[in-house]
């Protein structure tokens, strides 16, 4: 059936919503959003939205908007299909040494495992602590959000609940966490493991030269 361009707006930003955060939104929260009056001008469109067959609630309950599967499922193919893209060609390779040949090459370079993620957020670098593993101030890492790192991983690394940094793991056998950095003229960070709060770790470095 048909839908009002409000009814559209209120469908779409429930279908978005649930995507999004795994759960439907109150009505405060509709209203919030869409800049509603009042909350029975959003109890009248999801009323209208029950009666077209495209939400289901259940009374009596919070948060217990469903929006219907097939509506779901399209609203993901179009916000798919209309997504930036996330890859670009990869035409080959260089040397950085001896020449090598070049060729020509069919595949691409997708950014999907890092970009489009909640989990996932940048940095800027400051400073020279990593500048061995390539990663230099002004740099911008990408890291994903985790505490769960293996040894000799490279994270950001909450110490003392007050300075972040960015340096390779290591725990010591006596309790206590090494963060190393990777430049000859440092030392290394030597805290107990619970002075330590790993935020994420490093996924991938950009630089960007002009």
């Amino acid at each position: 059936m048909a839908l009002t361009q409000r009814q559209k707006q209120v469908l779409d930003f429930l279908a978005d919503f649930v995507e999004t955060k795994g759960y439907s939104p109150s009505y405060e929260e509709i209203a919030n959003a869409l800049q509603l009056s009042s909350l029975a001008t959003v109890h009248k469109h999801v009323s209208a939205l029950e009666a077209k067959n495209y939400v289901r609630r259940s009374f009596n309950q919070s948060r217990s908007l469903e929006v219907a599967p097939k509506y779901l499922q399209e609203f993901r193919r179009i916000r798919q299909e209309s997504a930036p893209r996330l890859e670009v060609p990869l035409l080959g390779r260089i040397a950085a040494g001896t020449p090598v040949e070049s060729f020509a090459s069919q595949e691409t370079l997708n950014f999907a495992d890092f970009l489009g993620r909640s989990e996932t957020y940048a940095l800027e670098v400051r400073g020279d602590s990593m500048i061995d593993d390539h990663i230099c101030s002004g740099d911008f890492v990408l890291v994903e959000r985790t505490d769960q790192v293996r040894d000799g991983e490279i994270v950001v690394a909450l110490v003392g609940g007050t300075e972040t940094t960015l340096k390779r793991i290591y725990r010591e056998t006596n309790g206590m966490v090494r963060l190393q950095p990777a430049n000859a003229s440092m030392q290394p960070i030597m805290v107990a493991a619970d002075g330590v709060e790993l935020q994420g770790r490093v996924l991938a470095v950009l630089r960007k030269y002009h």
